[in-house]
């Protein structure tokens, strides 16, 4: 369960987008259930699809933030590899991600691209740099922290998970980075 520390609404589920409360947009904290499903496995898996729903999220939005085609087609295969992550994790992990959190309604999106977005102004010409900046920053961090996770667990298949996850984060922050240098080699 989760509770907002601004309006302290409470959310049941595994995730929440952003650890941002919809209602409100005020920062979410988990309250810990006690027991078995706060054992460093579940909060491992938990993590893991925490992290890649709020890929999921940023890429969505971004796409739809994005001006020209050939942005778009990038953030548009970025996300898609995040929705099968999310698909793949409900299934291995016997999860499952409320429809809420993952199909946000227009004012839920726009609270979170306002956020996410802040101080990129996207359009034909301009933004773009800012915005793959952005992703690739999502994309380490979210590597980074499951390979700190990777490492804090017992060898098994929470550990197996956080190693696949973190190497198909190597493969978006790979495809960033060509993105990036190609536009750059573009660039007048």
């Amino acid at each position: 369960m989760w509770r907002c520390r601004r309006c302290f609404k409470l959310t049941t589920g595994l995730a929440v987008p952003y650890q941002k409360c919809l209602i409100c947009g005020g920062e979410m904290q988990i309250i810990p259930a006690g027991g078995e499903a706060d054992s460093a496995q579940a909060r491992a898996v938990r993590q893991d699809i925490q992290l890649e729903l709020d890929s999921f999220h940023f890429y969505k939005l971004a796409r739809d933030q994005a001006r020209h085609w050939e942005q778009r087609a990038v953030l548009e295969r970025l996300y898609d590899a995040e929705l099968k992550i999310l698909h793949a994790l409900e299934q291995k992990c016997h999860a499952h991600l409320e429809e809420r959190v993952i199909e946000l309604s227009l004012e839920e999106q726009n609270r979170l691209a306002q956020s996410l977005f802040r101080g990129i102004c996207l359009s034909e010409h301009s933004g773009v740099k800012d915005l793959y900046d952005a992703a690739l920053g999502l994309e380490c961090h979210t590597r980074d922290q499951l390979r700190k996770l990777e490492a804090a667990l017992p060898a098994g298949n929470e550990q197996k998970l956080c190693a696949e996850l973190a190497a198909e984060e190597d493969e978006h922050v790979a495809l960033l980075e060509d993105e990036l240098r190609a536009m750059e080699g573009v660039a007048v």
